[in-house]
């Protein structure tokens, strides 16, 4: 749960990869079909980054692992400080358990992309759209009523369900408590861990819930909704009344709790999320991202359309133009709450991915526009790419592998040069156009 609003990157930090949604791939078949977790990141643009292992992971383990011991007294010390119960202390956190699978995937280092299609696909699937549409049906009474209550409509709410946990049919499996552990003792984040940790204690102190029931993703996003600790012990919601907020064994927990969160990250009562569009062949792709949004009005004079080429509705309101796949694939536009989904998810594939499986559990059609089948680009693709705009006199700054607001500024400015669509995106003929192959 992050509220940060990005930019375009190509590869970002695996620090965003905290839940399950970001971290998995997702059934595509049946309910019974699990989620497994690997090694992949969702980063600030939603081009997600799967991870090959850093060179030096196994001494990194062994140096961690050596190093519990006496980090876990210093993590007594720290709850003492908190106010947590020497019971807790002496008992719990002596006893938690080094997990050297954590900081193996922790430790990945995201070194190729996955393609917009790749992500897409693998999420916005017909089963889930289906069992979307299964479950607004079953769970309207209280969809609606929280509709009502918080302002966010029942498919939204379905979506980020679907997405999270595939309708809590996967939460994952790992200790929270030894999984926060494990990343509290390492001296990267040890911060941020040490807090999730102590909130995941007084979690466990205040609703007393067993070992068993505390389970999750890697890095200790926790139930239905994938909520970290410091997000479920401020706007987790006991929505049936039992008087325990358990967002792994109470669905009515669950749901009641992500319409919390999202009216509490600004949701807007009565707009959606954004929506497909389609641009005109003369577009001049001059405003792309979130840095750069116009008002409807102003898109429409641009001649931008909705997906079934209608006039885009005449409402007083922002919205930033989106194209995760370059002007080959499908555009869009996004609203202020994309930008709030984006503070749940920093990952522009995310965003989109929600707000079109919404659409979709609500009654609408695919995607006008299908995502192309495109090349994942290295991070090693990517610095060379940035070298040679800098050559070209396209200056990017210094190649990082990392295709940012600067790189997609420098990228423009050759494909206009050389008479290319100016979209900002790394496809195959830009490379060729720079002397590089794929």
């Amino acid at each position: 749960m992050i509220k940060i609003k990005g930019l375009t990157y190509l590869f970002a930090s695996i620090a965003a990869c905290v839940s399950l949604s970001a971290c998995s791939s997702v059934p595509a078949a049946s309910a019974s079909t699990k989620a497994s977790t690997n090694a992949s990141s969702s980063n600030a643009s939603g081009i997600v980054a799967e991870a090959n292992p850093m060179p030096d992971i196994s001494a990194s383990v062994q140096a961690n692992a050596e190093a519990f011991p006496s980090c876990l007294t210093g993590l007594q010390a720290r709850a003492r400080t908190e106010g947590l119960s020497e019971a807790t202390i002496n008992s719990i956190i002596a006893n938690l358990k080094f997990v050297p699978r954590v900081i193996e995937l922790d430790q990945q280092q995201p070194e190729f992309s996955q393609t917009f299609d790749n992500y897409f696909s693998k999420r916005a699937t017909e089963w889930r759209v289906n069992e979307g549409r299964r479950l607004l049906q079953k769970h309207s009474v209280l969809l609606n009523k929280l509709a009502k209550e918080y302002g966010v409509p029942p498919q939204y709410i379905l979506s980020f369900w679907g997405l999270e946990t595939n309708y809590g049919s996967y939460k994952g499996k790992m200790s929270v408590l030894n999984s926060l552990a494990t990343l509290a003792c390492e001296p990267r984040r040890s911060n941020y861990f040490t807090i999730e940790l102590m909130q995941a204690l007084k979690l466990k102190e205040k609703y007393q819930f067993d070992d068993d029931t505390m389970v999750g993703s890697w890095a200790g996003a926790m139930g239905h909704t994938q909520f970290m600790p410091s997000a479920y012990a401020k706007y987790a919601v006991d929505g049936d009344g039992d008087g325990k907020a358990d967002l792994w064994n109470s669905t009515t927990d669950a749901l009641t709790s992500a319409a919390n969160f999202l009216q509490h990250l600004g949701w807007q009562r009565n707009e959606r999320w954004g929506r497909e569009v389609l641009l005109p062949k003369d577009f001049s792709y001059s405003h792309l991202g979130a840095k750069q949004p116009l008002a409807l009005s102003e898109w429409a004079a641009l001649n931008v359309t909705q997906a079934n080429g209608q006039p885009l509705p005449s409402v007083d309101i922002q919205a930033a133009l989106y194209l995760p796949a370059g002007h080959t694939g499908p555009a869009f536009l996004g609203y202020e709450n994309f930008n709030v989904i984006m503070r749940w998810n920093r990952s522009e594939y995310y965003a989109i991915t929600v707000g079109h499986l919404a659409d979709r559990i609500n009654g609408g059609l695919p995607l006008t526009v299908s995502p192309p089948e495109q090349p994942r680009l290295s991070r090693e693709q990517v610095k060379q790419l940035q070298a040679k705009l800098n050559e070209a006199g396209f200056d990017v700054g210094k190649p990082d592998g990392v295709l940012g607001r600067n790189s997609v500024g420098g990228l423009q400015a050759f494909q206009r040069s050389k008479q290319m669509i100016a979209d900002g995106f790394p496809s195959p003929e830009v490379f060729t156009a720079l002397g590089l192959s794929l």
